[in-house]
């Protein structure tokens, strides 16, 4: 990791800011929490920082620089909000034509827009895996089990339907069973469509004792990369497997896995497959 001298990590919710800040502390290197207020996880208090609401803008901003940074990872998870409620201080009025503008067009715009605002007010902007490396999804299978030709056919098509969706700017998430869509991630998150595919008929999905379906997370054609990659955790595998689905596809150097030991781990446990595709094998199969 090179190219800046303090990195600022303005974290939202979800374990893959907690991951990177323990990485940043192991590893030595100088960095400043920027915690999202009732978003980010509360064992980001344990490490340098300060909490700010989600539309003090210009505070957040203030303390980032105070503290030395000169780069920023923007990461976690951060809900859409209720502009008529949310209290937004002089820089975020000053952001909000951009914003506005963007938020119909989906998520990828709205993050494309934030980031270019804090670009705008002086900061590199870097992605979380040039910060962590091992948080790219590496190609192949993960764990003890792999995928099957049939699967592989599944795993074709959703990842074809994702692109599709996510030219849109629609989602990343996409659930496939013998050639039948059973569900494409819209604003609910992978989690909740896993609840949802669990519910479906058993003639349709697999259970437990007849794994069936895959699950396929690829970044967005007009993905901004620096942001909002897909992201896979423990939690997707055991959401995955209540679904009865046989594996996960994630595009390999193209998703984020948080402590991917016990994602693996995991997956064991449950004998389902994790793995990384390449868009050789899926858009051309």
């Amino acid at each position: 990791m090179s190219g800046w001298r303090k990195l600022g990590v303005i974290a939202g919710g979800g374990e893959l800011p907690v991951v990177l800040a323990e990485h940043l502390a192991a590893t030595q290197r100088p960095y400043f929490i920027a915690r999202i207020a009732n978003m980010a996880d509360i064992a980001l208090d344990a490490h340098p920082g300060a909490s700010h609401g989600l539309g003090q803008m210009g505070a957040r901003m203030d303390a980032i620089r105070e503290a030395g940074c000169d780069a920023l990872v923007l990461i976690g998870q951060v809900q859409r909000p209720d502009l008529k409620t949310l209290q937004l201080d002089d820089v975020a009025l000053s952001m909000l034509p951009a914003i506005l503008a963007a938020m119909p067009q989906g998520d990828d715009a709205l993050l494309r827009a934030v980031l270019s605002e804090h670009e705008k007010a002086g900061f590199r902007v870097v992605g979380a895996d040039q910060v962590m490396h091992d948080l790219l999804a590496p190609a192949g299978a993960w764990g003890v089990v792999a995928p099957n030709d049939h699967h592989k056919r599944d795993m074709a098509k959703a990842a074809k339907v994702a692109a599709a969706s996510g030219a849109f700017d629609i989602g990343q998430g996409v659930v496939v069973c013998d050639g039948l869509v059973l569900s494409v991630e819209a604003q609910e998150g992978t989690d909740a469509m896993l609840r949802r595919v669990a519910e479906l008929p058993t003639t349709i999905r697999g259970t437990p004792q007849a794994r069936r379906g895959v699950l396929v997370k690829r970044p967005k054609p007009i993905q901004e990369r620096r942001i909002d990659l897909p992201t896979i955790g423990v939690r997707t595998v055991e959401g995955a497997a209540a679904a009865g689905l046989a594996g996960i596809a994630v595009e390999a150097q193209g998703a984020l896995a948080v402590r991917r030991v016990d994602i693996v781990a995991a997956a064991n446990r449950h004998g389902i497959f994790v793995y990384g595709f390449t868009a050789d094998e899926t858009d051309k199969a």
